[in-house]
């Protein structure tokens, strides 16, 4: 929220606040009959349900409007305003509401000063009365009455509050407005209840129904705490199974990040990779919702969290801003408070470290940073499985001596470009296909370390020449396969009349030839090359192949090499 508002914010604060608080006193005063050990320990319950809701479906559940009602019935309703706003400071301790936002105090001030008033005339109105009140139907419904005022009342303030102070625009009958009508009919009950054992009991009464409020908020607590760490570990274990099933390293990255911060709410979330152990370099990076890959941002190893958790090599977990900023200066925004911060560790080496941030303190626990420390160990194996497993594949589909795709890749290609040829994402689809002329003769005169090294060249001659225009694949023996996608007939032509004259122009470089003299020898070699395209001359990939192996054979090599042909019907 923009400064100016908050101090309109203070200030309305600061001249109703006084104001209400007067009036009321001046025209309900309290019935407080010396009862002021009674009312400190009616106060100190107040602020221990508020430090100990009891949570339902991960929503709080504060008894304080229990106790405060039995305050308003015995003591008037000057007495309950005034405990309410001591319960406010306890409630936004509770909900972990820092400096950084201390306007929400004078809203929700205001907020429960308004309600307690409007209920209270609204009792005083209908001629309700305080002290002891005899137990009766008409007492029920005054009851009932001041209770339904005081949640509409509140629901209504509290809706235009979201609205035009938060700007955030909502149906009245939300999801919220229900489970507060469930919240108050659970809390009613409650609060007549300690009123009439009050009325009938006095100072005892506070202790039969606090003590055991209390435990039962400290035992659904605890019950609670551990449904909830048993739903991260549920969670943990699906995260786990999913970086298992992931064979690719951007997929398993993109899984825990995903997943990962959605588990554990992180504003901020950066996976960073320990480059040549001399610096870090984030690859992936969650702000604002949005996930960037690959941001290629840098910053020295020793710096910051980051740095500490490398050399350290154990996972930390910061409360607080003013925890982590004596480290070191660290690349986070300004409006970050809480941070988890684990390495990755593969081979008693940190070879990655994984940041989740928050802008709220106290925002993680430390059963979340062994969460994420579980994980984070399943994502070093995932990683390593995911790089073996491509380095496997890569190895399948390259030759090993050129680096070139193999026959086996060009099947799969020429397969997956067919079917975008049937689709119509693809207008047309033409291969070129060119042999070494007299290839036998340069194993048989230099040897064939020689004739690999001939081999290794006119493969990375090809790449260079045919850039990102096509694919050039390994066919077998010195056979070579160039794939390009949306070149028509006539470009294919002239593009294979570039490779031709690429070979022919430039002599080959031999350094392991069977010679006596052992020195580097000059060769100059040529090609013949055939060249078809689909769906002019073929309508499937084998006959793609066929025709274009056929242009070679006959077009060029049986008219004399070193030539390009085109295939003809």
């Amino acid at each position: 929220m923009e400064r100016k508002r908050q101090v309109i914010l203070w200030t309305g604060w600061a001249i109703l606040f006084p104001f209400i608080l007067a009036g009321t006193y001046y025209l309900w005063p309290p019935s407080l009959s010396g009862n002021y050990i009674d009312l400190l320990l009616f106060l100190i319950l107040i602020c221990i349900v508020c430090l100990k809701p009891i949570v339902v479906n991960d929503t709080p559940i504060f008894f304080v409007e229990g106790v405060a009602l039995a305050v308003f019935l015995y003591f008037g309703f000057f007495a309950e305003m005034v405990m309410m706003q001591i319960a406010i400071v306890f409630v936004m301790i509770n909900m972990r509401v820092g400096w950084t936002s201390h306007f929400r105090y004078a809203v929700n001030s205001l907020m429960f000063l308004l309600v307690s008033f409007l209920g209270g005339a609204f009792y005083e109105l209908i001629s309700g009365k305080h002290g002891k009140i005899e137990f009766s139907v008409n007492f029920l419904l005054t009851v009932a009455g001041y209770s339904l005022v005081v949640w509409i009342s509140n629901h209504l303030l509290l809706h235009s509050a979201r609205i035009g102070l938060y700007q955030r625009q909502q149906k009245f009958f939300t999801k919220d407005f229900w489970w507060e009508i469930y919240s108050s009919i659970m809390v009613l009950p409650v609060g007549i209840i300690l009123y009439i054992l009050y009325a009938q009991l006095g100072m005892p009464a506070i202790l039969y129904v606090g003590i055991p409020m209390i435990t039962l908020a400290v035992i659904l607590n605890l019950y609670y705490s551990s449904q909830k760490v048993n739903g991260y570990l549920q969670q943990a274990a699906d995260i786990g199974k999913q970086l298992t099933e992931r064979l690719e390293v951007d997929e398993v990255l993109d899984v825990f990040h995903e997943q990962m911060t959605s588990m554990i709410h992180a504003d901020y979330a950066y996976i960073i990779d320990v480059a040549e152990d001399s610096h870090f370099k984030i690859i992936r990076k969650m702000a604002d919702g949005k996930v960037t890959v690959g941001t290629m941002e840098t910053f020295p190893i020793q710096e910051g969290i980051s740095g500490y958790t490398y050399r350290i090599k154990k996972g930390l977990l910061f409360k607080k801003r003013i925890a982590w900023t004596e480290i070191g200066h660290s690349p986070l925004p300004e409006s970050v408070e809480s941070v988890i911060s684990v390495p990755i560790i593969r081979n008693q080496r940190v070879t990655g470290i994984v940041l989740f941030t928050s802008n709220n303190k106290r925002a993680y626990e430390n059963y979340q940073l062994m969460i994420v420390e579980l994980l984070t160990a399943h994502l070093g194996v995932a990683i390593e499985n995911a790089r073996n497993h491509e380095l496997t594949r890569e190895q399948s589909v390259r030759c090993s001596l050129t680096k070139l795709y193999n026959y086996r890749y060009l099947e799969m290609e020429l397969e997956s470009q067919f079917m975008k040829l049937k689709k119509n994402s693809l207008e047309r689809l033409s291969l070129v296909i060119l042999d070494i002329d007299h290839f036998k003769q340069v194993n048989d005169t230099y040897g064939h370390q020689s004739g690999n090294e001939v081999l290794i060249q006119l493969a990375a001659r090809l790449e260079r020449f045919t850039g990102e225009r096509g694919t050039v694949f390994r066919y077998g023996g010195e056979e070579f396969v160039i794939l390009l996608p949306n070149v028509d007939k006539n470009a294919c032509f002239a593009f294979a009349e570039g490779v031709r004259n690429e070979i022919a122009s430039s002599p080959f470089v031999l350094e392991q030839n069977i010679k006596e003299d052992k020195n580097k020898t000059a060769l100059s070699i040529t090609a013949s090359i055939g060249i078809a395209t689909a769906f002019d001359d073929a309508d499937d990939e084998l006959s793609l192949i066929r025709h274009a192996d056929r242009a070679m054979y006959v077009g060029a090599k049986q008219a004399g090499r070193n030539k390009v042909a085109e295939y003809a019907r």
